[in-house]
């Protein structure tokens, strides 16, 4: 009889699923699937489509060891006492110019390849594709005779400070020839999954940008109000030899559909004859020049978005609410109109064109309250003394 009774609790237990007199959702123990089981379901990545692919140079093969030479190098800084004396004092200067050319020749393209992929350009450009952008890419907008606005890892620039194309060079040798493109990864106007090529300058002598065939001229940048920053990248090929692309030369005054563009496609086309060896991108949002821009320039009515944010879910209304103030409560049912009116001849009703206010209060909770005041209306009263709410924000 006692095993009997045990087995029906025991089921009663697995199949109502009661637990320290709280009733389970889901499954019962006995059915579900066990962490690891889980576990290896949601880590289950098809190779196909999760393996990376490096399509850039290989990295140049080292003729030293430059472990052996970091250590030598470091050992010398700490015998020489004089610098230690000046890093004690806080007097150690640095040259920084000479620190920036150490960290390009070290650890400069694998820190830019981690920002890129933490912007997800690899992926929105190749794909499955990546690449170490072993080259540097120094390039520059010119804002005046004096200033120029470098274009490094993603910093902000704003449309009217790139409406020409920038200054561009990078070490090279006068025998290889390159390709550059400059697409971006936002702004298309009607394809999400399409970009637009805004200069593309082929068969490059060397850094010789201007010694180039110009397939697509340059387009300055144009993101849409509304839709926050958008990725500006420079993309440096080298290529093996000279190549006529198939493409059609596109000019200031050629339409925006002819300037679609997919990096991912046309690189397969090209790949056996052009590799990635060097990146930059900057970011771009919206700014008053490109609303000239869409007028004057593109014919055109500017496209403008928002978000529509739902309206705020409003619970049903509970016959005897707990710990909510009553007027508050009360405000969520009623018509904001009629709210803002009230809240305005309020504020109005103790205003006098020809008399001064009276002082504020000097110590607005040191005055008591009547003790059959509600709880609802004595936190009402103190807002007010204190000058919180919506009425003094009218």
């Amino acid at each position: 009889m006692l095993k009997t009774f045990r087995g029906a609790w025991l089921a009663n237990v697995q199949f109502q699923q009661i637990r320290l007199e709280h009733r389970i959702r889901g499954k019962a123990p006995i059915y579900c699937r066990t962490i690891k089981e889980r576990l290896d379901e949601l880590n289950n990545n098809d190779e196909v489509y999760t393996t990376r692919i490096d399509i850039g140079m290989p990295p140049a093969k080292k003729t030293s060891n430059l472990r052996t030479e970091r250590l030598e190098h470091v050992k010398k800084l700490k015998n020489d006492k004089n610098l230690e004396q000046l890093a004690r004092n806080h007097s150690l200067d640095i040259d920084l110019s000479e620190a920036r050319k150490d960290w390009l020749k070290s650890n400069s393209p694998y820190h830019k390849r981690q920002i890129i992929e933490h912007y997800g350009i690899f992926e929105h450009l190749y794909g499955e594709g990546y690449f170490i952008p072993f080259i540097n890419l120094d390039i520059q907008f010119k804002l005046n005779d004096d200033l120029f606005l470098p274009v490094c890892c993603g910093n902000v620039i704003k449309p009217s400070e790139a409406l020409e194309y920038p200054t561009v060079s990078y070490e090279s040798d006068g025998a290889s020839l390159w390709t550059l493109a400059l697409t971006s990864l936002d702004g298309h106007l009607t394809e999400g999954d399409k970009e637009y090529v805004h200069w593309l300058v082929a068969n490059i002598p060397g850094d010789a940008i201007e010694k180039g065939d110009t397939l697509v001229e340059y387009l300055r940048p144009f993101p849409v109000k509304g839709t926050g920053y958008h990725r500006y990248v420079f993309v440096l090929y080298k290529q093996e030899g000279k190549i006529s692309y198939d493409l059609d030369k596109v000019n200031v005054s050629s339409p925006l559909k002819n300037r679609t563009f997919v990096t991912r496609d046309w690189y397969k086309q090209y790949q056996d004859m052009i590799t990635p060896t060097g990146l930059a991108f900057f970011q771009c949002d919206w700014d008053d020049s490109v609303k000239d821009y869409f007028h004057n320039t593109l014919k055109m009515k500017e496209p403008i978005y928002e978000y529509d944010f739902p309206a705020p879910y409003i619970r049903p209304q509970e016959w005897f609410p707990r710990r909510k103030p009553f007027n508050l409560y009360m405000d969520k049912y009623r018509d904001p109109k009629e709210i803002n009116k009230e809240y305005v001849l309020r504020k109005l009703k103790n205003e006098d064109p020809f008399k001064k206010p009276p002082p504020p209060l000097r110590f607005p909770n040191a005055h008591p309250f009547p003790r059959n005041m509600p709880s609802w209306l004595r936190l009402h009263e103190k807002k007010i003394r204190l000058g919180w709410g919506r009425v003094n924000e009218i």
